[in-house]
């Protein structure tokens, strides 16, 4: 890619101030097959004076003006759609039909969800002779993970671009060249100058330059807890705002009188999506103690019939995991877990017999996991899940809630009811019953160390706005 050693800043790609550079590994096959450049404080300097001094203008900018804008993003975006599919092939490993059918649509997703959120939104109230008016926060910067790069993206630069903010993104540095075609598009829909940034380059350096700057109004972060306390800490001298979408464990309460078969079976596969990393990925499995020989059963069979293979092969379920330090942390995990006495229904230690090369890891299921294993508290990110045994009711949704983490959990059960009551019983952010899909017009987000800000659609646009009380402003 020609701008892969350059940053986009002020409307142009510019030479980074240094010339420190980072190859990209293909997972599937362990090699480089792009190189980046990485940024330092003083590029984050110059794309948060862009930015700031884009601010005064584009804040002011009408409905109409960004909602041109939106539809222009989203015309480019499809031209683009199968560069973006083949790019995160090749950078962090997605299938090809997960990258085509998943992956670059939800960030589309995005961009058209708040178009239609910003055509009717409520930027003024009355509220008797005062004027409450939601004013854009300001400069913002954009910290992303490489697990679902566009989602992620798109779910905080169309609010950000939809409230009238500018902006410095700093993609991940594991999966960056999606966002480069990206900002390609932005370019190419007319995006003005300074509005969006990009900088490329690692944490320590680019995410805390950017996370500690005195002209940063609001950090917007998406990734561990570990990093997003570290964001926190940066920002506070500056008391700025800090959004954050952190890691997740979430638990799958199967009721007792679920369909077993279908439930377990449905789970499995979808846990394993985009090779088990997603923060909100139900690895706990809870059923019933009278249940559990028949579930061990159904998880078995459902995980041998995950296909593990290169992205662009033909029937591929999930590819590699998305780099050698990811892979080595999930075989930890797996070693730990049996070391803790967990008992290894299926996959387990090294990639599957049929491949040699890449970072593939085994679908893997424990049984005889009890909540206070590492295994059931620590977030793996990858196709592992444990199944843990309840005794009733209540035991279920004290198991699932005994987590420090709280972003997403799920319920099934043959009574919708009962799913219902269970659902508003565990402290998440999120519960699906019976399977109901993600939707990209509802909040995301987490309770507990899951993180403190919500996503998506007019409640992420929330986040980018501040509230201003105009006093004595009467029509009179």
């Amino acid at each position: 890619m020609e701008n892969s050693k350059k940053f986009y800043i002020n409307g142009a790609w510019m030479n980074p101030a240094s010339s420190e550079t980072l190859d990209v590994i293909n997972p599937a096959t362990e090699k480089p097959f792009a190189t980046i450049a990485l940024g330092t404080a003083e590029d984050v300097d110059r794309a948060v004076a862009a930015a700031k001094a884009a601010f005064d203008s584009y804040s002011i900018t009408t409905r109409d003006e960004r909602i041109e804008l939106l539809e222009n993003i989203i015309a480019e975006y499809k031209k683009r759609a199968d560069d973006l599919a083949g790019v995160l092939s090749d950078e962090m490993g997605a299938p090809s039909g997960l990258a085509q059918a998943a992956q670059v649509p939800f960030g589309l997703g995005h961009f058209i969800t708040t178009l239609e959120v910003l055509k009717n939104f409520e930027f003024e109230e009355k509220v008797g002779t005062t004027t409450v008016v939601r004013e854009p926060v300001g400069v913002c910067g954009l910290i992303t993970p490489w697990n679902w790069p566009l989602n992620q993206i798109a779910a905080k630069t169309a609010p950000a671009l939809a409230a009238g903010c500018t902006m410095v993104l700093k993609p991940s540095e594991i999966a960056p060249l999606n966002a480069l075609i990206l900002t390609e598009v932005f370019h190419a829909a007319g995006v003005p100058a300074g509005v969006f940034n990009l900088v490329n380059g690692a944490g320590p350096a680019v995410g805390s330059a950017l996370s500690s700057h005195p002209d940063v109004d609001m950090v917007s972060f998406t990734g561990s807890t570990r990093a997003g306390i570290d964001v926190a800490r940066n920002a506070a001298p500056t008391v700025k705002r800090v959004a954050q979408e952190l890691g997740g464990k979430s638990a799958n309460i199967v009721l007792d009188d679920a369909d077993l078969e279908e439930v377990i079976t449905r789970d499995v596969n979808g846990m394993v999506l985009n090779s088990g990393q997603s923060c909100n990925a139900s690895s706990r499995i809870l059923v019933s103690e009278s249940q559990i020989d028949d579930a061990i059963a159904i998880a078995k069979a459902a995980a041998d019939g995950i296909v593990v293979g290169p992205p662009t092969a033909d029937g591929t379920t999930i590819g590699p995991v998305v780099s050698q330090a990811q892979f080595d942390k999930i075989q930890g995990l797996i070693q730990k877990a049996i070391d803790e006495g967990a008992t290894l229904v299926t996959g387990g230690l090294g990639r599957p017999e049929h491949l040699t090369t890449g970072y593939y890891v085994k679908p893997t299921v424990f049984a005889d996991v009890t909540n206070d294993m590492t295994i059931a508290q620590e977030e793996i990110f990858g196709p592992v899940m444990t199944l843990i045994t309840y005794q009733n009711e209540d035991d279920a949704v004290q198991i699932a809630n005994d987590s420090c983490y709280g972003l997403a959990g799920m319920v099934s059960s043959g009574s919708h009811e009962r799913a219902r009551r269970v659902a508003r019983r565990m402290r998440t952010g999120m519960v699906h019953i019976n399977g109901a899909p993600l939707l990209a017009d509802v909040p995301f987000g987490g309770y507990k160390q899951s993180g403190n800000g919500r996503e998506f659609a007019k409640f992420g646009l929330h986040d980018f706005l501040e509230l201003k009380s105009v006093y004595g402003d009467n029509d009179a």
